[in-house]
C-alpha cells in the first residue's frame, strides 16, 4: 500500500517494460528507427502507447484526432484499437517525419484508417468543426506546439461527444512545470495550461504519472 505515486527508477521502469509491455514488432521496429533521429525524445513512450490502446478499446472509440504525429508510433498504436471502419484523422506540418511511419501502418493493415492532413492542426481543427460539426469524435491526443495547447484543447472539445475523452501529452514536462526556477516559453505555456484546466468544469481530469505526464480529460 501507498498513499503516493512510486518513483519509477530505470531499473523498475526496465521491470515494467518486461512485465506489462506487448508491442507488436511492427510498432518496435517503428520505435527503434525513431530512435536514430535526433528528435527521438518527440516520441511517445511504449507502455503510454499500449495504455492509450487501452482507453480507446475501454471506450469502444471508432473516431479519433492526433495533434501531432511525429513519425506516427503513436498513430499506429492507436489505429489498431480502432475497428476496420475506424478514422484516425492525423495532424502534422511534416511531411518528412510523417513519411517515415507510412510503411509501417501499410505493413501492420491499418493505412486506411488513417487520414493523414500536413497542415496547421487549428486549420485542420476549424474545417472538420465547420464541415462535419461537433459532439461526434470519441477519443483526441494532443502532442505538439506546446503555446499552442489550449487552442487545440478547446477545438477538440468541440468536436468531441459528450463522454469524449482528451489526451494532453508532456504535462509534467520532464520535472520542469514544478521548478520554479525554469521559465522559457514551453514550460510556462505547460504551466499554465495544467492550471487553467484544474478550474475546467467542462472537463473532468486526472494526470497520469505515465511517459512525460498524461493529462485525461472527459467531456461532460
Amino acid at each position: 500500500m501507498s498513499n503516493k505515486t512510486t518513483p519509477v527508477s530505470d531499473l523498475l521502469h526496465d521491470y515494467l517494460l518486461d512485465i506489462s509491455l506487448r508491442e507488436p514488432d511492427v510498432l518496435k521496429r517503428l520505435r527503434e528507427a525513431t530512435a536514430r533521429l535526433p528528435e527521438r525524445n518527440m516520441q511517445i513512450a511504449p507502455e503510454q502507447g499500449q495504455f492509450m490502446q487501452l482507453l480507446l478499446n475501454l471506450m469502444s472509440a471508432r473516431r479519433c484526432i492526433e495533434v501531432g504525429t511525429f513519425t506516427g508510433y503513436s498513430t499506429l498504436a492507436m489505429a489498431q484499437a480502432l475497428p476496420e471502419d475506424g478514422r484516425l484523422l492525423a495532424c502534422d506540418v511534416s511531411r518528412e517525419w510523417t513519411d517515415m511511419g507510412r510503411p509501417y501502418w501499410e505493413e501492420a493493415g491499418v493505412a486506411s484508417r488513417i487520414d493523414l492532413r500536413i497542415a496547421p492542426a487549428e486549420d485542420t481543427l476549424k474545417a472538420e468543426l465547420e464541415e462535419a460539426g461537433g459532439n461526434v469524435w470519441d477519443f483526441a491526443f494532443i502532442d505538439a506546439d506546446k503555446p499552442a495547447y489550449p487552442r487545440y484543447f478547446d477545438l477538440c472539445l468541440a468536436l468531441l461527444r459528450p463522454g469524449g475523452l482528451i489526451a494532453v501529452d508532456n504535462t509534467l514536462w520532464d520535472g520542469k512545470v514544478a521548478d520554479p526556477a525554469v521559465n522559457d516559453e514551453d514550460t510556462r505555456a505547460i504551466r499554465a495550461f495544467n492550471e487553467d484546466l484544474l478550474s475546467d468544469e467542462r472537463v473532468e481530469i486526472s494526470l497520469v504519472p505515465i511517459g512525460d505526464g498524461l493529462t485525461l480529460a472527459r467531456k461532460r
